[in-house]
């Protein structure tokens, strides 16, 4: 039977303007009549020449109004020529997975519907983002043309009539206005599972696991990561059921915030200061965040983990395979993983936040490994950060060492000195004091005076060796990204930064991050906050966040 497509007339919405990540909006934004079809026609209008006969992958993390956005999506790209729909079952696929599935089958992009950490269920967030033909986010280039369609768009095209069970794993053919379309519904593990097979010696891994040295407990917190705990971990590595916790995708996470950090993996922080433990790790809602966590609790920063996993970089065999290319961060990342590169002579990139500028790196072949302070880190195995990833480049480098978290941690501090580092997060900000602040630290750092200028709180006395407002220009196709975020550098190479954050779905996010390096191993091990509390008085003082805000505490310590 030939189905037929129609053209609905439209009017657009204000505000669609893809951040970092993609757009991300409150459920109850995306549930107004003809929202989601305006920006899914939007991103399927960008592709221009590519569209007619083109292969898109999609999933996302099972949140909230998955069901209904994928839907909608199989009947648009049915109507706008799209020639084959790869979808995972029940519409679940991690971000790694689209990722991965993309540059597996050589398709067109991809589009996953995921808010990533933010919450879930009817009054949470929702979000929908573009990945290209390489796996990796939109760039800008291409997330403003979208922008740029949905401001003008007055129709959009869907096939109001086709019907696919997304629960069902198989293949269907359909007939629409007379051109084959093809629904492809897929298990949502198994191509990740076996891209994991080339990347980690799973043998290893599985016999770590087997002699009980390392016992293990991994929290997906009702996010999209669970069945890939329960398939890979569990099943095909041995790992006992009960170390996998929350691993059930729910459409409210349970409830909580899908986050992985002490303040939102609360749960895990406590089950592992238990001591029952020698490995935790929490993954966010769709899978390319992780938290890592050792015995008792002992906290590895996400900058720490980055640097940990280059330094060890030998003890997982594609490394040994593809080579070591450079490294890289995002620019408020604690400056760990510099020193490693500095000291194994590889190249290094310092890259404004948003993973897809480590895109064009990776495409080059100019890198490696990667990571931001927001709990990603991730290698050039796909062009996403990748949760599952870090925890088994983890597990890689435990059994390879054979010590515990905390020993290694400790090693490479003795090795490369320490990186104290804490991101104060501010969120729900109303949106004008939050301008004003980064307003006045705009023109602060551009007072000539600050250079050289000395602040102190107690004993502690910090000058002013930099300030700016970051830029970054791609080495590999020479585009410019202005007012990546405000940065003040000490003569000691202490930093503090701010930032806006453009992942929450409302009002604003302000992000401080304070960064000090300590080559003295006596102090190692002192308490971070304690070590970084002048600095972050500094800090708020330079700001005037508190009286401008109206915040006295954050929302949450990293």
């Amino acid at each position: 039977m030939t189905l037929l497509s129609v053209k609905v007339s439209t009017c657009s919405f204000d505000g669609q303007k893809p951040g970092t990540s993609g757009l991300r909006k409150n459920v109850t934004i995306f549930k107004q009549k003809n929202y989601t079809e305006n920006f899914v026609q939007s991103i399927l209008t960008a592709l221009g020449t590519e569209l007619a006969g083109s292969t898109l992958v999609v999933g996302g993390d099972g949140r909230y109004y998955l069901k209904e956005a994928v839907d909608i999506i199989i009947k648009m790209c049915a109507a706008n020529g799209v020639a084959k729909v790869i979808v995972g079952q029940n519409g679940i696929l991690s971000t790694p997975a689209v990722s991965c599935i993309i540059r597996k089958y050589k398709t067109t992009g991809g589009i996953i519907l995921t808010a990533s950490h933010n919450p879930g269920g009817p009054n949470g967030d929702f979000g929908i983002k573009f990945n290209c033909s390489n796996g990796g986010p939109a760039p800008d280039g291409v997330t403003n043309k979208i922008y740029e369609i949905s401001m003008d768009i007055d129709e959009y095209s869907i096939s109001p009539t086709l019907q696919v069970d997304v629960s069902k794993i198989g293949t269907t053919q359909h007939d629409v206005d007379g051109r084959k379309y093809t629904v492809e519904v897929i298990d949502s593990v198994s191509d990740y599972f076996e891209m994991t097979k080339e990347i980690f010696d799973l043998d290893a891994i599985k016999k770590l696991l087997a002699t009980k040295k390392l016992v293990v407990l991994l929290d997906a917190m009702h996010g999209v990561v669970g069945p890939y705990v329960k398939r890979i971990l569990c099943q095909e590595l041995g790992m006992p059921e009960s170390s996998a916790v929350n691993c059930t995708p729910l459409e409210d996470f349970g409830g909580h915030h899908p986050d992985p950090n002490l303040t939102y993996a609360a749960e895990l922080v406590k089950a592992m200061q238990s001591g029952d433990y020698g490995l935790g790790a929490a993954f966010d809602g769709d899978g390319d965040r992780n938290m890592i966590l050792g015995h008792k609790g002992f906290f590895v920063t996400p900058s720490d983990s980055l640097a940990v996993i280059a330094a060890n970089i030998d003890c997982i065999p594609y490394f040994k395979k593809t080579g070591v290319k450079g490294f890289s961060r995002s620019m408020p990342t604690a400056g760990a993983v510099d020193r490693v590169a500095a000291k194994i002579g590889k190249e290094f990139f310092e890259v404004p936040t948003g993973w897809k500028y480590f895109g064009n790196l990776m495409d080059a072949g100019r890198l490696s490994l990667c990571g931001e302070e927001s709990f990603g880190t991730g290698s050039d195995h796909i062009r996403e950060k990748d949760g599952l990833w870090a925890c088994l480049a983890w597990l890689s480098v435990l059994a390879s060492k054979q010590q515990s978290v905390e020993e290694i941690l400790k090693n490479h501090w003795a090795t490369y000195g320490r990186n104290f580092f804490t991101r104060y997060d501010y969120e729900n900000v109303e949106s004008e004091p939050a301008n004003k602040m980064m307003t006045n630290l705009g023109k602060l750092i551009e007072d000539a005076s600050l250079i050289g200028r000395g602040f102190n709180h107690g004993d502690k006395a910090f000058k002013v060796a930099k300030a700016d407002n970051f830029e970054y220009t791609d080495p590999i196709d020479g585009s410019v990204a202005k007012k990546q975020g405000i940065r003040i550098i000490f003569e000691d190479g202490s930093r503090i930064v701010f930032r806006l954050s453009g992942t929450g779905s409302s009002g604003a996010t302000i992000r401080m991050y304070i960064d000090s390096y300590e080559a003295d191993s006596t102090k190692h091990c002192l308490d971070a906050q304690d070590m970084l509390k002048p600095l972050v008085e500094i800090a708020l003082q330079m700001s005037q966040l508190r009286e401008l805000t109206g915040r006295q505490k954050p929302t949450v310590i990293t």
